[in-house]
């Protein structure tokens, strides 16, 4: 809310690959210098397990993930149904921002990303923020299959469509919230929060690409305001 796109972008688009007019974006990226300690570093997301260090980084990496132990280095997701990861130690030591599509979360971005803060997962902490809700991301088995084979505890976060017939690509309702968690948890971090929105049934607060198609980016964002 609050940008300069308009319609299907409308209207703080923050992505440039999005279609929309370059000009609008760079002025909604803009807007958020006030907030910001410095540029957030802009990646680009291709739904893979590349993480860097958001203090070295060179301009738009191609990477899912961002990790930052300097201070006002800002690590930045953009989404529009994929999920939103922030990570950090309690210690404020480090900090982590992770896109993990249904792709990126069964290729391991999450495990990636906490790999590279290099501390003890007890001592961290998992915000997820706001992706497509299990009501309406309908998936085919396939995908189901690749979660499965991974952890069959992955069964719990998939449910028959009762729309879609067997075979067809939204046979399955899945949570992508819970898929998380559990990739989370498996790790060793037990401090997770968020995971309460639904961005396909909530078009008046956020962009849906599988809504809309086109459509524009939000974006999440954490940093260290102090070193340690």
């Amino acid at each position: 809310l609050g940008g300069s796109s308009l319609a299907p972008y409308d209207s703080l688009n923050l992505g440039e690959h999005t279609g929309d007019d370059a000009l609008k974006v760079a002025a909604n990226r803009q807007r958020l210098t006030p907030f910001l300690p410095t540029e957030p570093l802009w990646l680009k997301q291709v739904h893979g397990i590349e993480v860097v260090n958001a203090a070295l980084a060179s301009r738009l990496p191609q990477a899912d993930a961002a990790y930052a132990t300097a201070a006002n280095a800002v690590c930045t997701a953009l989404t529009a149904d994929c999920l939103p990861v922030l990570l950090c130690d309690v210690a404020g030591s480090v900090v982590g921002a992770a896109h993990a599509g249904w792709r990126g979360l069964a290729a391991g971005v999450i495990e990636a990303t906490v790999s590279a803060m290099q501390v003890p997962p007890e001592q961290m902490m998992a915000w997820l923020g706001p992706a497509i809700g299990p009501q309406a991301f309908e998936v085919g088995d396939d995908v189901r299959t690749v979660f499965v084979a991974h952890d069959t505890n992955a069964n719990a976060a998939f449910t028959l469509s009762p729309s879609c017939s067997q075979g067809e690509r939204g046979e399955y309702l899945a949570d992508i919230y819970l898929l998380a968690r559990q990739r989370l948890q498996a790790l060793g971090i037990t401090q997770i929060y968020g995971g309460g929105y639904c961005t396909y049934s909530e078009p008046e607060r956020f962009f849906s690409y599988r809504r809309d198609g086109d459509t524009g980016r939000m974006a999440s964002m954490i940093w260290l305001s102090t070193s340690t």
